[in-house]
């Protein structure tokens, strides 16, 4: 089970794997308590993939009566669910977007909540379908799983109805998913229409869309041509639900050209950009800096990269790299990192203070202390640009994981001052260098995660480094006190799967 050790103001976590078989499913524990309050709700879409969703692998989207909404959202606060609203040019005020985890998995539980049944495209859902009463009514219990459902005749309507307004290539995001999501349709086709009688379908469609329709909604689900070829319905579904459009024709495709824009531009920031500007979800509330800092070699860079895979599908997040090694650096550093195997020849060995490779004991000489005086000026300009970056994205909502953190603490060790190994620096630079991370003590991390390990693990991932220094460095490490941020120790001599799970919890605290 987790053990929380006090040491002062920092926690020492740990994980074992007795944590299993004492933490319920937070979706499982929700919809028993739904059950329980005796609220109206169902799932709404394709029972085919239920399963798979309550076991973490998708979108859980329910249909709430409007009535019941404020009992349902203080439900899912109450079982430790939290609130992340969509992109502000993407929410839907009939739409409710929450949050879970499951401390045993380390999944998120994305939960949609629906009190008026919107459907569309995906950057657009510009329709609302107006029968939820009726589709509450007739909801039922799945026979083997605890949670209620669509009926088979109201789910075959629905599939058709959704794939005439969700099938469009007008949608950006369709067509990237075009052959997902038809193949997707397709399947939920074959179950539902293996468990629904045509006449069933047809009589409930009647009464919904009128005979007309019936037989063209019969047609589809039965019929032989894929959904998202049947323009005829389409064309007369679109028509049927026009006043219950949240845009009219020529404001919709506007609304979606402006999204569609946001999108690409939010899609490029994310893989290539990384500007701290937010393009999906934000954190309630605001963002936070976490920082993952620890000796060389205590797996900073692994998790860090762990913890924005987990994050990055649902939350905004971005990762910022402080340190000068192998990690991604800023165009004004770049150049200078492709000339360091250069020097690293011509010098043979480093002076005294370096801390990789072969280190000779002896002072600094005039060549090498000039080329440390510019290397620590584009460093310090660096850390000051990544350190206001982080913090702006913070401000606006984003999820920041930094790998390393300046500090300045201790002198010499990680993330520090460089010119502190110089005797003779002029005056001006110093105060320079200085500046830089005198911001870093008034911007300090929301949450600074220590990674332990023990010097002989550390001594084994980073052989180039004096085993002295190593010990020297896991001492100044529980020094550290990063004044003003919740300081957290993680054993990360567990396996990395406990390790990220440990971190995992921490963030999901902060958020």
């Amino acid at each position: 089970m987790r053990k929380l050790d006090r040491l002062g103001d920092v926690q020492l976590v740990h994980s074992s794997v007795e944590d299993g078989g004492v933490n319920q499913s937070v979706l499982l524990g929700l919809l028993n308590e739904l059950h329980r309050r005796h609220i109206s709700y169902c799932y709404w879409k394709g029972t085919r993939r239920i399963r798979a969703v309550l076991a973490g692998e998708g979108d859980v989207d329910l249909l709430v009566a409007k009535e019941h909404q404020h009992r349902c959202e203080a439900i899912m606060l109450e079982r430790g669910f939290k609130r992340f609203p969509s992109a502000p040019n993407r929410d839907h005020p009939s739409i409710s977007s929450f949050l879970g985890f499951e401390e045993v998995t380390g999944r998120l539980v994305h939960l949609h909540l629906h009190f008026r049944l919107i459907v569309g495209e995906p950057l657009l859902k510009n329709y609302r379908v107006p029968w939820e009463g009726f589709i509450l009514a007739r909801a039922i219990l799945d026979p083997t799983l605890s949670i209620r459902i669509l009926d088979a005749p109201t789910e075959a309507l629905l599939l058709a109805v959704r794939a005439c307004l969700e099938l469009r290539r007008s949608d950006p995001i369709a067509v990237r998913d075009w052959g997902v999501l038809t193949g997707k349709f397709a399947d939920d086709r074959i179950d539902v229409a293996r468990r629904v009688r045509p006449l069933e379908l047809r009589e409930v469609a009647a009464g919904l869309l009128g005979e007309e329709l019936a037989e063209m909604v019969s047609g589809a689900i039965f019929g032989e041509g894929a959904l998202q070829d049947q323009h005829r319905l389409r064309r007369r579904l679109t028509g049927h639900l026009a006043p219950y459009r949240t845009y009219n024709a020529f404001e919709a495709r506007l609304r979606m050209l402006g999204r569609a824009i946001a999108w690409t531009a939010g899609t490029m920031n994310r893989q290539f950009v990384h500007l701290p500007r937010p393009w999906s979800r934000r954190a309630p509330g605001g963002g936070c800096v976490a920082a993952l800092v620890g000796v060389d070699g205590s797996g900073k860079s692994t998790v860090v990269a762990a913890i924005r895979e987990w994050l990055v599908s649902e939350i905004d997040v971005i990762s910022i790299y402080f340190g000068t090694g192998a990690g991604r650096p800023s165009l004004l550093l770049a150049p200078l990192k492709l000339m360091v195997p250069v020097f690293t020849r011509v010098f043979g060995n480093k002076p005294r203070g370096s801390s990789h490779g072969i280190v000779s004991g002896h002072a600094p000489g005039p060549l090498y202390s000039a080329l440390l005086m510019v290397w620590a000026m584009v460093v310090a300009r660096e850390k000051r640009a990544k350190l206001l970056a982080a913090r702006r994205a913070a401000d606006r909502g984003l999820v920041v994981l930094t790998d390393r953190y300046p500090q300045d603490e201790i002198i010499g060790f990680n993330d520090g001052p460089l010119l502190v190994r110089l005797s003779r620096v002029p005056r001006r630079l110093r105060r320079f260098e200085g500046a830089a991370y005198a911001l870093a003590r008034r911007l300090p991390p929301d949450l600074a995660i220590k990674l332990d390990v023990l010097a002989a693990t550390a001594a084994r991932r980073e052989p180039d480094m004096d085993p002295a220094l190593v010990r020297e460095r896991i001492a100044d490490l529980q020094r550290l006190t990063f004044a003003g941020s919740r300081v957290v120790r993680v054993d990360a001599e567990q396996p990395l799967a406990d390790v990220i799970r440990s971190v995992q919890r921490e963030i999901w605290r902060l958020l």
